[in-house]
């Protein structure tokens, strides 16, 4: 009797950080059901694209990779496309009539779905989770402790494509922080769509800082970094624990979205400028060495010039560790698309963006330079090829922070002291420290 012969498949995640944690898990299964995993989409016999529906580029992007899969399944070994993710979620009725070249559409939590259609046995719900496969460097990993979100903030459809806040009980997530320490990963990455709302869903409700306790006693773990708090959400419990817990690190990512108190209320986020500082002023009480990461949107529906400069001082004023910019981009179904018109032109969008960054570059640099002579430990990501090797510090998150580049080849995901002896905008050089 001959043998069945196990598919290859390519997994293609597009997207934020919470997508890499949904293709983790969907790997993990296919994995233990014997798939065999290729990099390359043109090498598979089933291409599956986990797709981002966020803003208009991302959309796109969707698109583009889906036609190209497409393309391969009508002249190639490719037997199958499936999709999944937000923008499937989301907009799943039109792609079927848009896209026949795809085999199924899937939602952004169907991993047990995929697989019982992928192998045609039942799956059950739960069951890919404890299979979840890394797609980050061994040394770190992301938590997602919650999914969805409750805000309803007027620019944002992600409550739209993943459905309101559902919590990861708290015995959950302390267990897969555990797991990932025991595969040897060091840096624990919180992420959710908004973080501090943790727990208050639950029965018994639980909070962040709770959570927070449990994960700083897990073994194994050096770093935790949180992400995506929002700041009108922020409890001064939280707060404190960046200057008590031994593994949080200082750094947060909280995106303010804007500093016009006119804007913030059109928003619904909750808080005016006044509050964000008074978020910020905490935060630098806690640890003075904290950084703090922003996000914010430029060219909402009414902007002003006055309401750009104050946007602007205020970034100027706060000096951010870490910033980045997004042009606002009307979606679908959000308040903001319904009540108002998007009616700042494009191009003065895109002034006010590269302005933003112009006057965060300064930041960034001056703040860099006050680092050169200094002596820290740095995590090692990974050696290049021309003998050096990048890492990052406590201030810098996987991707999207700066990087700190040392002579020599060095282990990765290890810990390293180095000496800083330069640095531009988003780049430090340095060298190993040799205690004398």
């Amino acid at each position: 009797m001959s043998k069945t012969v196990k598919k290859k498949v390519a997994l293609i995640s597009l997207g934020c950080a919470k997508n890499l944690v949904d293709s983790e898990v969907l790997l993990g299964g296919l994995k233990h059901e014997n798939y065999t995993i290729v990099d390359e989409p043109e090498n598979s016999n089933i291409i599956i694209v986990n797709t981002c529906g966020f803003l208009d580029s991302a959309r796109e992007e969707s698109v583009d990779v889906i036609i190209e899969a497409g393309e391969l399944k009508a002249g190639g070994d490719v037997e199958k496309v499936v999709v999944m993710g937000c923008f499937s979620d989301r907009y799943g009725t039109e792609l079927r009539k848009e896209l026949p070249e795809v085999d199924e559409f899937f939602g952004t939590s169907d991993h047990a779905e995929i697989l019982s259609f992928l192998t045609g046995k039942e799956y059950a719900k739960k069951d890919p989770d404890y299979y979840r496969s890394l797609l980050t460097p061994n040394h770190y990993a992301y938590l997602k402790i919650a999914e969805g979100c409750d805000n309803g903030c007027s620019f944002c459809s992600i409550p739209i494509m993943r459905g309101l806040q559902k919590s990861q009980p708290l015995a959950w997530n302390i267990q897969q922080a555990k797991m990932l320490a025991d595969r040897g990963v060091k840096e624990l990455l919180v992420i959710a769509q908004d973080s501090t709302s943790y727990g208050w869903d639950l029965q018994p409700k639980s909070t962040l800082h709770e959570l927070m306790t449990h994960l700083d006693k897990v073994e194994g773990l050096d770093w935790i970094r949180l992400h995506y708090a929002h700041p009108a959400h922020l409890h001064r419990d939280m707060i404190a624990q960046f200057g008590q817990l031994e593994k949080l690190i200082p750094y947060i990512d909280m995106p303010i979205q804007h500093a016009s108190d006119r804007l913030l209320k059109s928003m619904r986020r909750g808080l005016n400028s006044q509050g964000i500082r008074k978020r910020i002023d905490a935060l630098r009480q806690a640890n003075p060495d904290i950084a703090i990461r922003t996000s914010i949107i430029v060219g909402y529906p009414g902007e002003t010039d006055k309401d750009f400069d104050q946007l602007y001082s205020f970034v100027e004023d706060v000096e951010f560790d870490r910033l980045g910019v997004f042009t606002y981009s009307e979606e679908e179904g959000t308040h903001a698309a319904f009540a108002m018109k998007d009616d700042i032109p494009t191009q003065i969008k895109y002034d006010r963006m590269d302005a933003i960054m112009m006057l965060q570059q300064d930041i960034n640099l001056m703040k860099n330079e006050q680092l050169v002579g200094h002596v820290e430990k740095i995590m090692i990501d990974k050696n290049n090829d021309d003998g050096s090797s990048q890492g990052r510090t406590f201030r810098d998150s996987p991707e999207i922070d700066n990087i700190v580049k040392i002579d020599g080849i060095h282990p990765v995901g290890e810990f390293l002291k180095v000496k800083f002896t330069s640095a531009t905008e988003y780049e430090i050089t340095g060298k190993k420290y040799h205690e004398k």
